[in-house]
């Protein structure tokens, strides 16, 4: 008797949602669903361009807006979306979970675990440590580039009856070797976008002010700058001292410079500007009269401080760990934040 075809419901429509449903539907060898508030954009059939030329072509079982015509058959649940939407979704999905069916988030650095292990406690969880991929959407519901492939991934998993199982499905289906995590916090706690990102918004625009005009739209990474790399730097001390605390298992998250391959702020500097992946990305920026200015809606403010960077404060907090850099960086971006009521 054939063994019946993995089912996998992804929720979230943004780059990754694209990339990730197009990817498993393509290679993954399972039935892929997505679950988005805006099913009538979307086609079932998916086309993902590669760094390498290949273009992988995907199609959907199903597209759908309503939890419970989809999560029910699920076997596996993967959130791909903002933190913002993180416990909003779970709520929404919960009434229509199996017991066996595992539930994760492609990033986990947004507060995941902590949503999830409070309004999910007998549920399968997990969760990445850094998305697998780069991505980027080229045609809302339809196309989109991996821009970049990890060649290694990591996985917290909690609340599972057998762990190792469900690291070697998720190492399976992604075709990339996974390591398993020893707790969730070393998925929860990143160095990754939540320090990367604020550290050079802040080195950018921290003495911005209304009026000042911009001549240009300024690239993130090719125009990295030491200073930059030295308030990172200084950020993922901060961070390491928190998980020391947290006695995490040391080696599980490399430091910013072991991460880059670099030994100092011009190394790190360097590194950043060659990477191919991040060509082209320009900093979040919007056009006015004569140039421009900051755009505090993006995601870098949106998502980065209040669930990335605002959670490693919140726990160094908690754990009587002293973080004055990371605190300066994350009161600057939130006094900064549109205040959206969210």
């Amino acid at each position: 008797m054939n063994r019946p075809q993995l089912s996998v419901c992804i929720c979230g429509g943004g780059n990754l949602g694209h990339v990730v449903a197009g990817f498993l539907a393509a290679k993954g060898g399972c039935r892929v669903s997505l679950l988005t508030r805006s099913p009538e954009r979307w086609h079932r059939q998916l086309t993902i361009s590669t760094p390498d030329g290949t273009v992988l072509e995907g199609t959907l079982d199903m597209i759908t807006a309503q939890a419970e015509a989809v999560i029910p058959q699920a076997d596996l649940v993967l959130l791909c979306m903002p933190g913002f939407s993180i416990r909003e979704t779970l709520l929404h999905i919960k009434p229509f979970l199996r017991r066996d069916t595992a539930v994760g988030s492609i990033v986990s650095s947004t507060g995941f675990f902590f949503e999830a292990i409070e309004l999910l406690p007998s549920t399968p969880l997990f969760g990445f440590q850094r998305v697998p991929f780069i991505a980027r959407t080229t045609v809302y519901g339809r196309a989109a580039s991996l821009l970049g492939y990890k060649p290694t991934l990591s996985v917290a998993v909690e609340q599972a009856a057998d762990k190792e199982q469900l690291r070697a499905l998720i190492e399976q289906l992604f075709a990339t070797p996974t390591a398993l995590l020893t707790n969730h916090y070393e998925a929860s706690l990143t160095n990754s976008n939540p320090l990367l990102h604020p550290s050079r918004l802040y080195t950018m625009w921290k003495d911005w002010h209304e009026g000042v005009v911009y001549p240009e739209q300024t690239l993130f990474y090719e125009a990295w700058t030491d200073e930059a790399s030295e308030l990172l730097i200084a950020m993922d001390k901060e961070f390491f001292r928190l998980l020391r605390a947290l006695k995490v298992r040391a080696g599980s998250i490399p430091t910013i410079l072991d991460y880059y391959e670099s030994t100092d702020a011009p190394s790190l500097t360097r590194k950043l500007h060659s990477i191919q992946a991040f060509k082209g990305i320009l900093s979040p920026m919007t056009a006015v009269e004569g140039g421009f200015i900051p755009d505090f809606h993006s995601r870098y403010f949106t998502e980065d401080f209040p669930y990335g960077l605002r959670i490693v404060c919140q726990q160094a907090q908690r754990h009587h760990v002293d973080t004055p850099v990371l605190n300066r960086v994350l009161e600057w971006g939130i006094a900064n934040m549109p205040q959206t009521g969210e």
